[in-house]
């Protein structure tokens, strides 16, 4: 089994009162390549 690196756990962020995201979980393990993808000005 890969080792994870990087755990994310119910993760919100505002943007004054506008969500931006909400309960975002993420797991990410050695040898995984991970993209965020929006458009530009998304908060990214």
């Amino acid at each position: 089994m890969a080792e994870k690196l990087l755990r994310i756990v119910d993760l919100t962020k505002f943007y004054g009162k506008k969500p931006a995201v909400e309960n975002v979980n993420l797991n990410v393990f050695s040898g995984e390549i991970v993209g965020f993808v929006g458009p530009n000005g998304a908060g990214k």
